[in-house]
């Protein structure tokens, strides 16, 4: 079935394909549409949506549903994720899986309500504190909207992880086309939750562990668990790769506006490629690295509603080649033209 709705909106759907039994949330521009679609879609699919006073709230709802074996979610934008800060680094010492998407807005602090890309180290990198890392998906489309989030309760459940949809206010509030898959993931069995049972009544959800060795033993488990996710989930997009010698690497809006630039650049003669990453964490680091070692790239573009996050991670996986930052802040979005621009520039400061 094939819908006009806004990305946000597509989110909700997805999550019912995906099987989210729960909503926990509180709404915050750019995001809050996909509460309210929520509050419309999950008790009328016999699913079940709570608005929580506050974010901090949510998460800790979140918590408790995903130790009882829910497959839950929730959705804000930077400031309100930054409140769930604590609750995310016990959600991940504790091995519950469950769903967040962040629709990202300029900042710091309130800052605007326009799209930035800004919240990029907080979740990829972590956020709370400890040594763990979130499953990562960039969606640059409302189809992606409602097909990564209908994929990441089943990519929760398989890694016991919290799966972040990163999101911007461009991708989540325009309106495309959204073909809805008809079938339904449910949840699997999960033995190890707290299911109200004889069978469960011993199962202990924690993230606190007493001893040094206790708590590297469970460190180096999760090392291990992230490092297995980088082997099976990393993913992204390719266009124009094979015989670039200008590679252009971005995700969400930007990698749309990059691809029209890349296509300009074909239709004048230069050998010009985009790498859309579909996941920032695991980042598509080995891929970047082949493409340079074994490709003719010489020099990567890498564009961004931000400082320059994610070309820290490019040059990790790239040191060979200069790497360019083109960088747009406080919500302004460039056209393919100035993204074009600037990457002369760029290249003309060699």
């Amino acid at each position: 079935m094939k819908q006009l709705m806004k990305g946000n909106e597509a989110v909700v759907h997805g999550a019912l394909v995906g099987g989210a039994t729960h909503f926990f949330g509180y709404p915050i521009t750019p995001a809050s549409e996909i509460a309210h679609a929520a509050a419309d879609f999950f008790p009328r699919t016999g699913r079940h949506f709570l608005q929580a006073e506050s974010e901090v709230a949510a998460i800790n709802m979140i918590y408790g549903a995903a130790g009882a074996g829910a497959r839950t979610m929730t959705a804000s934008s930077g400031p309100g994720v930054s409140l769930m800060a604590e609750g995310l680094s016990y959600i991940a010492g504790a091995e519950l899986p469950c769903v967040i998407v962040d629709v990202q807005r300029a900042g710091p602090g309130l800052g605007n309500i326009w799209p930035e890309q800004s919240d990029y180290n907080m979740v990829v990198k972590g956020g709370g504190h400890g040594n763990y890392h979130n499953a990562v998906y960039v969606p640059n489309s409302a189809q992606e909207m409602c097909d990564m989030t209908a994929h990441a309760f089943d990519i929760a459940d398989r890694y016991r992880v919290t799966v972040f949809i990163l999101s911007d206010a461009y991708i989540g509030q325009m309106m495309e086309p959204v073909e809805i898959p008809d079938s339904v993931h449910h949840a699997p069995a999960k033995p190890w939750a707290l299911g109200a049972t004889s069978e469960t009544r011993d199962n202990l959800i924690t993230s606190i562990h007493m001893s040094t060795a206790d708590q590297a033993a469970h460190n180096w488990k999760l090392k291990a668990k992230y490092d297995q996710m980088e082997a099976e989930i990393t993913d992204w997009e390719e266009v124009f790769t094979d015989d670039a010698d200008t590679l252009f690497v971005a995700f969400g809006i930007t990698a749309r506006i990059c691809l029209t630039a890349v296509q300009r650049l074909r239709a004048r003669g230069v050998r010009a490629g985009l790498l859309r990453p579909k996941t920032v964490f695991p980042f598509p680091r080995t891929r970047i690295a082949e493409l340079v070692d074994q490709g003719p790239v010489r020099e990567i573009a890498v564009v961004e509603l931000n400082d320059g996050m994610m070309a820290d991670d490019v040059q990790l996986a790239a040191p060979s080649v200069r790497v360019h930052r083109l960088n747009w802040l406080g919500g302004q979005v460039p056209t393919a033209e100035q993204v074009l621009e600037m990457a002369a520039q760029k290249a003309g400061q060699r």
